[in-house]
């Protein structure tokens, strides 16, 4: 395949917490025919309460559309984006094929993180075909002039969070001095009593709940974990309920009651 026949997409995500706010840097690489690069970067500005794999996600998302916006997408054979992002570059293939067929679950049963987000990146790279999309991984923060390139312009346009949030979460301060631990928390159908930190509706139509462990004689007292439950426990309360006993899938099998702040 001739090189002038594949676009190259260089994206990036990054993130700043106080305020949480996010933003993305894509740039576009074509070779012409006389072998030169041919480089091309968009501007956009930023996101209020993303995460950084959030961005991660949404680079790749736009960086597709702004390709086909561009006319840079006509005539490829090919389209391969580069990103330093693990997270994206490992799990593509298992949203195509594996996660979308089992509504949006892995395998252990637990709701995939930024669904809605994923269905976006495969709808746009469905939407190329016949040319093939494929993500690369490369190192951050290495050698490439163009992965620099990218992640400085994440990072300002982090700074620009002009964009609506991708989605709405409730948060209220922790208690704990604790970090939050995913798996932390074993389950093992225990009965214990929680604090809310921050409540999330998904897609999967449950919600997610970041918790602190309030029973001061649980092993995991002042712990700071996720889990998930069909019914709506609000951020800054406190609940005594009992979980199931999957820790890669943890539940709230039972909720009791609420209990006084």
């Amino acid at each position: 395949m001739l090189e002038e026949r594949i676009l190259t997409i260089y994206t990036d995500g990054s993130c700043y917490n106080s305020p949480r706010v996010g933003g993305v840097g894509i740039r576009f690489i074509e070779i012409d025919s006389a072998g030169a690069e041919q480089v091309t970067d968009v501007s956009l500005p930023g996101y209020e309460g993303a995460t950084n794999n959030m961005m991660e996600l949404q680079a790749p998302i736009l960086a597709l559309r702004e390709a086909k916006r561009l006319g840079l997408s006509t005539g490829k054979d090919k389209v391969v984006i580069r990103t330093d992002s693990q997270y994206v570059a490992d799990n593509y293939k298992r949203a195509m094929f594996e996660w979308q067929g089992n509504r949006w679950h892995s395998r252990s049963g637990r709701p995939v993180e930024n669904a809605d987000l994923w269905k976006n990146l495969i709808r746009e790279m469905k939407s190329y075909s016949p040319c093939r999309v494929e993500f690369q991984w490369v190192k951050g923060h290495a050698r490439d002039p163009h992965n620099k390139a990218v992640d400085k312009q994440a990072k300002a346009s982090a700074r620009r969070p002009l964009g609506q949030p991708l989605k709405q979460v409730s948060v209220r301060r922790k208690r704990t001095t604790k970090s939050v631990c995913i798996g932390g928390v074993q389950m093992e159908g225990q009965t214990m009593c929680i604090r809310g930190i921050t409540c999330e509706r998904l897609p999967q139509k449950v919600w997610k709940l970041k918790y602190e462990v309030i029973s001061e004689d649980s092993p995991y007292f002042g712990d700071v974990d996720i889990i998930f439950s069909d019914d709506f426990m609000a951020d800054g309360h406190c609940y005594e309920v009992t979980v199931n006993d999957d820790t890669r899938n943890p539940r709230v099998v039972e909720l009791h009651r609420e209990l006084p702040a």
